[in-house]
C-alpha cells in the first residue's frame, strides 16, 4: 500500500480550481480555439474550459483532479500533488475565473463569399478532392466559402432541409490549421449525405468524406454518409433514428488510436441495439493521407511513362 498523505481541505479547494487551460499551457501542451472552450493539440476530442474538461470520445469529463488521474495515469495522491506543484510548492498554477453563465447564441450560418476560388483551389490543389465530388454539395448548399476569412464551411441540415450545424475548416497552406464548429450548432445534423442503399459511412471530419467519394466514387449518391465532426456517435443515432432503412454501418474513422479507441466504443454501443456494423481503415493516419498518397503514386507514374 502507498503511503496516506493528508490532504487540508484548503488544498483540495485549490487543486479542484486549478484553470486547466493555464496548467496544460505551462506544461507545454498545445491548445485550439473551439467555440468557448480550448481543443487538445494532442488528442482533438478533449476539451477544457477553465477548470473543466469534456472527452468527447469516452463522453466523460470533470474537474482538475480526475483529468491528472486521466490523462497522466496518476493516482490521486500524485494528482494532488502535481496540481499542487509537487512536493515543495515550486509552481503555482492559477485557479480557474469564475464562470459567467451566458444564455447560448441562436445558431446563425456564417456570411456567404461571393465565390467559392479559395474553397476549390484549396480542396482541388491541396487536398486532391475531385471536381464532381465538391460540386455535387456546393450545388446541394451543403460547402460554401465564408465571406470574413474564406474558410470552408461544412453545413449540416435537419430532415427538412434547414442548416443547424455548420463547421469551418481553414484554406490556409501554411500555417496551423483552423477547424471548429459554428457556436450552437447541434451535433445531431453533422455535414451528411442520405442514399437509399440503407449502408451508413460514419467519418471524423468532412474532407476525409469529401477523401473517400473521391477515392472510390462509383455509384456513390447511393449509400449514406456523415462526418461526425469529432468521434461523438450522435449524429450516427439520428441519422439511424431519423431514416429507419439503414441497417448497416461502416466506421471509418482515423488509423490512430484516439480514432480507433472511439470505433470500438460505438461499435460496442450500436451492437447493444442490435446493429449491423462494419470497419474501414484508411492505410495511413485518414482518408485524405490515402487520397495524396495516391495522387502523388499517380503523378510519378504519369512523369515515367512521359519520359
Amino acid at each position: 500500500m502507498g503511503q496516506y498523505i493528508h490532504f487540508t481541505e484548503e488544498q483540495k479547494l485549490r487543486a479542484a480550481n486549478v484553470d486547466l487551460e493555464e496548467f496544460l499551457r505551462l506544461r507545454g501542451e498545445g491548445l485550439i480555439r473551439s467555440g468557448r472552450d480550448k481543443r487538445l493539440k494532442s488528442d482533438h476530442s478533449v476539451t477544457v474550459n477553465g477548470n473543466e474538461w469534456y472527452d468527447h470520445a469516452a463522453e466523460k469529463g470533470g474537474g482538475p483532479i480526475s483529468f491528472v488521474q486521466t490523462f497522466y495515469g496518476l493516482n490521486y495522491p500524485e494528482a494532488m500533488i502535481l496540481l499542487l506543484g509537487g512536493e515543495s510548492g515550486e509552481v503555482v498554477y492559477p485557479s480557474a475565473k469564475e464562470k459567467v453563465v451566458e444564455p447560448p447564441k441562436p445558431f446563425e450560418l456564417p456570411p456567404k463569399n461571393g465565390d467559392m476560388r479559395r474553397v476549390y483551389a484549396y480542396l482541388l490543389k491541396q487536398r486532391h478532392i475531385s471536381r464532381p465530388v465538391i460540386s455535387h454539395f456546393a450545388k446541394a448548399g451543403l460547402l460554401y466559402e465564408d465571406a470574413q476569412y474564406h474558410n470552408c464551411v461544412f453545413v449540416g441540415t435537419d430532415e427538412t432541409g434547414k442548416p443547424l450545424h455548420a463547421h469551418k475548416r481553414s484554406t490556409n497552406t501554411c500555417g496551423e490549421t483552423f477547424r471548429v464548429n459554428v457556436e450552437s450548432s447541434d451535433p445531431r445534423y453533422s455535414f451528411h449525405h442520405i442514399g437509399q442503399s440503407g449502408r451508413l459511412y460514419a467519418f471524423e471530419a468532412p474532407i476525409d468524406l469529401l477523401s473517400f467519394l473521391t477515392l472510390y466514387p462509383k455509384d456513390w449518391q447511393r449509400h449514406s454518409y456523415v462526418a461526425l465532426c469529432g468521434t461523438s456517435g450522435i449524429p450516427i443515432y439520428w441519422i439511424l433514428g431519423q431514416y429507419p432503412c439503414h441497417d448497416q454501418t461502416i466506421f471509418c474513422l482515423d488509423n490512430d488510436k484516439a480514432g480507433q479507441e472511439a470505433t470500438r466504443r460505438l461499435q460496442a454501443e450500436l451492437q447493444e441495439g442490435g446493429h449491423l456494423s462494419g470497419v474501414l481503415l484508411p492505410t495511413r493516419k485518414d482518408w485524405n493521407d490515402d487520397l495524396r498518397a495516391s495522387f502523388e503514386t499517380q503523378t510519378q507514374e504519369k512523369g515515367m511513362v512521359m519520359a
